[in-house]
């Protein structure tokens, strides 16, 4: 996905999802290599040329595994040309994080990314985990409007969940699948300050960004290591606070100019009909979808998302996409082909 089709503010896509596994093998979507299903873009896309014919033989001949594999990774190209040496935040949770499948898949795609010259950035929560964790503890978790009500001692656990155990593992790995990852939390080199929620009365230690220092990250990225960030942090007195993860990976995007924010997520991505799986907004832009909010087309747990899109996108980030972390390969279809993997929001 590269840019907004300026001639439509909102386009449907059908609802049927194309899965693949681990990239390269022998089969990835067709719709790759079939330009009838390619978005409108400014960049051409050229056909790879048939493998399996010559001059000699003009017959074609059924593709090998291995043909197959090299057609693919050529029609890549242009897509990782667009993108080679560019920062990508990637916001990592969800249903992507809980299943071991999904999780391979996502750590496979963000190594992949990084080989192909692709600077990712990788920004976690971990809310299962810690209801987990609270629940082995004989403490049970409790939400304020969709937010984790964070008191002392759930704030202790928050803390050790996702620095010590979430942010190490996917460090691990990362480093397994054969990349570099670094592990960090919002309060390694203050990279997040925080400051406490205008709710904080009834969520405790739950805060918002209050600013970003991304100085700690330019030489990792520069270096090419990926890195892994927590969203925890801590305010001015050092007081830890609970950082909702996508705010934290808008913030980061903006500050280290990223080309691309992607949030995974749960659902399909924004849907014109919530009631319809198959009304799917492929791309849509800044005043479209403040169009969809205030019409309660995007109501509930998609609002927050929707703003820190937003946010991102009008402190410089190019592109932001809330994307299908349920679909395997799901970073690559949003990165590398035209058809995505949810909806992008441009700027």
């Amino acid at each position: 996905m590269l840019t907004a089709n300026p001639s439509s503010t909102v386009m449907a896509k059908s609802s049927t999802t194309t899965r693949f596994p681990i990239f390269p093998t022998e089969h990835l979507p067709a719709f790759i290599a079939n330009p009838s299903n390619r978005r409108n873009l400014r960049i051409p896309i050229p056909m790879a040329a048939a493998l399996t014919t010559s001059a000699a033989d003009p017959v074609a001949k059924t593709p090998t595994p291995a043909q197959t594999r090299v057609d693919i990774l050529s029609e890549s190209l242009p897509f990782i040309q667009r993108f080679r040496g560019k920062t990508i935040v990637v916001k990592y949770g969800g249903a992507a994080m809980k299943s071991p499948a999904l999780q391979s898949s996502v750590i496979n795609d963000v190594v992949l990314l990084a080989c192909v010259g692709l600077r990712p950035v990788l920004v976690h929560g971990g809310g299962p985990e810690i209801n987990s964790w609270l629940l082995r503890l004989g403490l049970q978790p409790e939400f304020h409007n969709g937010l984790r009500v964070t008191d002392a001692l759930t704030m202790e656990v928050v803390e050790m969940v996702l620095v010590g155990k979430v942010n190490k593992s996917l460090v691990s790995l990362i480093n397994l699948a054969g990349g570099t990852a670094i592990g960090l939390c919002g309060k390694d080199g203050r990279l997040l300050t925080a400051r406490p929620s205008p709710d904080a009365a009834s969520l405790g230690f739950v805060g918002d960004v209050a600013r970003v220092d991304p100085a700690i990250l330019r030489p990792i990225i520069a270096e090419g290591h990926i890195p892994v960030i927590a969203s925890v942090a801590s305010d001015d007195k050092g007081q830890g606070y609970n950082v909702n993860a996508d705010t934290a990976a808008g913030e980061i995007a903006a500050a280290i100019g990223a080309e691309k924010l992607i949030l995974l997520t749960d659902v399909a991505g924004i849907l014109e009909d919530r009631d319809d799986p198959g009304s799917l907004v492929r791309e849509i832009d800044i005043d479209g979808v403040r169009r969809m909010v205030t019409e309660g087309k995007v109501a509930g747990g998609m609002i927050p998302k929707v703003d820190c899109c937003v946010r991102s996108l009008t402190q410089g980030v190019r592109t932001a996409s809330i994307i299908d972390g349920r679909v395997a390969h799901a970073l690559l279809l949003e990165i590398l082909t035209d058809e995505g993997a949810g909806t992008m929001i441009a700027g």
